[in-house]
């Protein structure tokens, strides 16, 4: 398969890297991005030699830093709806598929970043890593799922303060708050990140399989449709308000916004 903005790259025979490669704009996540995510997961998914994905982000800087501003800004409630449901769809193949999957965390995992790695099966983190739920600042609640899974990882009190307050986590505070598995300085990032991956893929490929769905059932993960619909529809509802406009044309214009709380 060819994509424009992500790249595949076999290390060990059974596995795969996917890279989020949008570095001039720090890996963000466009509609664009989010359909080749999807379908190289799909493919992934499907493919019998892979046995553990990762996933990372072109360059030094960052994993995923967010979703594409400039894109979502002027969306409509149903448009903003879609793009929710989009990255729905990326996410659940990550939580879903029937191989393992490592968010390897290289820098800024902002917003849908943050997302997209707690999505994942767990996260290894470079000492450069800064999670973060910046939403509220543009206006906006999390909308790809955020809202179900970051609880999973750190606790609803912890995850309450983090989407409400916007706040960012650097790698250290990110471990010790549960959110990521370990940390490694970023010059032994990769090595680490794939000694990782392919102790796993040496093991029974059915046996881990298996582990991992049941594991998913048990926590509940399997079923969670009704409720990412439901994040998505808010999502959406929140495109065409006052301070959804005013949040994100500040962002886009480098200034501080000025929140009025209206809905329309």
């Amino acid at each position: 398969m060819t994509f424009n903005n992500i790249r595949i790259e076999s290390v060990d025979p059974g596995v795969r890297i996917v890279t989020i490669a949008r570095e001039k704009v720090l890996n963000c996540l466009n509609s664009e991005t989010l359909s080749e995510l999807r379908d190289a997961l799909g493919e992934l998914a499907r493919d019998e030699s892979v046995r553990v994905v990762v996933l990372t982000g072109a360059g030094e800087k960052a994993f995923i830093a967010g979703a594409d501003i400039a894109e979502m800004k002027d969306k409509s409630a149903g448009e903003g709806t879609g793009f929710a449901q989009l990255g729905h769809e990326v996410s659940k193949l990550l939580e879903l598929m029937p191989k393992p999957t490592i968010a390897a965390v290289n820098g800024f995992a902002l917003g849908g970043g943050t997302e997209m790695a707690i999505a994942c099966d767990f996260i290894v983190a470079s000492d450069v890593a800064v999670f973060g739920q910046p939403e509220v600042g543009l206006g906006i609640i999390p909308g790809f799922g955020a809202t179900l899974r970051l609880a999973k990882f750190v606790g609803f009190p912890m995850a309450k303060e983090l989407i409400f307050s916007g706040r960012r986590v650097k790698a250290a505070e990110a471990q010790a708050m549960g959110l990521v598995n370990h940390v490694y300085p970023a010059a032994e990032f990769r090595t680490k990140v794939l000694e990782l991956a392919q102790q796993i893929s040496q093991q029974s490929r059915t046996a881990v399989s298996k582990a991992k769905e049941l594991m998913n059932e048990f926590s509940e993960v399997v079923g969670l449709n009704y409720k990412l619909d439901a994040e998505a529809q808010a999502f959406g509802r929140m495109f065409g308000s006052h301070d959804q406009r005013e949040g994100m044309t500040a962002f886009v214009e480098k200034r501080k916004p000025t929140f009025q709380g209206l809905t329309r």
